[in-house]
């Protein structure tokens, strides 16, 4: 059983969820760069992440309420909870005879960039976890 240190950290196993997840879907398009006809995917979860955050930091003072000004109106539908990461086809370069378009240039540098952003989320949930922990200790000391 884990325990949550602050609001903060379910967003970042959520953040750090979906860069594992396309770390492996960049690793399938650099396996399947000879696969006949494979075009590489990708994934966008920069705004679920947004809406995540707004919903786990009380952040929906900027979105206009709807009003409901009959019982029989039909309730407002939750955006928050529709928003999901999507996986996405990124064409745009140019098929090769076979019919791939997958670019190794492109696939190692989105790889390399979504790692970086993975160890940088990795280290700050480990200093977040430092500061946590000296502040127990330094309130344990002054009993």
């Amino acid at each position: 059983m884990s325990i949550e240190i602050s609001r903060s950290e379910v967003l970042l196993k959520q953040a750090l969820d979906y860069r594992a997840n396309r770390q492996d879907m960049i690793a399938s398009n650099i396996a399947n760069a000879d696969t006949p006809f494979y075009r590489p995917r990708d994934i966008r979860f920069e705004d679920a992440l947004s809406a995540k955050k707004a919903e786990i930091m009380h952040e929906d003072s900027h979105k206009l309420k709807m009003a409901q000004t009959d019982p029989k109106h039909l309730k407002p539908k939750n955006a928050s909870s529709s928003m999901m990461a999507t996986t996405f086809f990124r064409d745009g370069h140019m098929a090769r005879n076979d019919g791939n378009s997958v670019d190794l240039d492109v696939e190692t540098t989105e790889m390399a960039k979504n790692s970086t952003m993975f160890n940088a989320l990795i280290q700050a949930h480990r200093t977040d976890e430092r500061i946590f922990k000296s502040v127990i200790d330094a309130s344990a000391k002054t009993n």
